[in-house]
């Protein structure tokens, strides 16, 4: 259930994160609603993930698995197009994560 909670606080990021563009500086109503509830959802879900899950896996985890999908998300929603050394990157990222969830003893499986 912890990863249930996890996936759910880094889907709520990205949403928010997404709408905080289209919030333009919290001057539009509706994408500035979307944004304060995404994140409060995000840290809500993300503070039950920490209840066993390490603090540093878990926002370790958070943290690289929103990059890339924030990274996706304004490519597909705002055009924004990434270069190579930022594909490498990102995919360094997504290899760290991979790592700690397989070798890591302390990713609290």
């Amino acid at each position: 259930m912890n990863y249930a909670y996890l996936f759910a606080a880094i889907i709520s990021e990205v949403i928010a994160t997404s709408a905080l563009k289209a919030a333009e500086g919290f001057t539009r109503f509706w994408p500035s609603v979307i944004v304060i509830v995404g994140y409060g959802l995000a840290f809500y879900c993300l503070s039950l993930t920490m209840r066993t899950i390490p603090i540093g896996i878990a926002y370790a985890i958070w943290s690289g698995v929103g990059i890339v999908l924030i990274a996706l998300a304004g490519l597909l929603l705002y055009r924004q197009a990434l270069d190579l050394p930022a594909v490498i990157g990102m995919a360094l990222i997504l290899a760290g994560v991979l790592i700690i969830n397989v070798f890591s003893k302390t990713a609290g499986h």
